[in-house]
């Protein structure tokens, strides 16, 4: 399994066996990819999306994470990563013509979420 790189002033959470297949969830990361924490959350918060209250759970805990275990200031967070995989793939079988099964699968999801504080943007100055 791979292990995921922490820089010092990064935070991440993963949530694994989501019920959703990857590109759906997907297309919710992308909405909140590269935006501030504070934003991400009101985001997903009036998303019509289904799965944007489960990835908020994730945000939310990659936010106490950075908080609380590395000591980070929540009010310069930044989403710098946001990505699902695909995660296990449960069978399941049907009754189709003539007796045979048809298969059927139900994809599920793993969803990582990094935060990092936001460097401040420092002005060049014309001496």
């Amino acid at each position: 399994m791979k292990q995921l790189q922490r820089k010092d002033n990064e935070a991440y959470a993963i949530l694994r066996n989501l019920r959703v297949s990857p590109s759906k969830a997907n297309s919710v990361l992308e909405m909140i990819r590269g935006k501030k924490a504070s934003e991400a959350l009101n985001l997903l918060k009036f998303s019509t999306r289904g799965i944007a209250s489960e990835i908020s759970k994730v945000l939310n805990s990659a936010i106490a994470n950075a908080e609380n275990n590395h000591q980070l200031d929540i009010d310069i967070l930044k989403v710098t990563e946001a990505y699902c995989g695909k995660g296990m793939v449960m069978k399941r079988w049907r009754p189709r013509a003539k007796g045979r099964p048809g298969r059927i699968n139900k994809f599920l999801t793993n969803v990582t979420i990094k935060v990092a504080e936001e460097q401040a943007k420092q002005k060049k100055e014309v001496s």
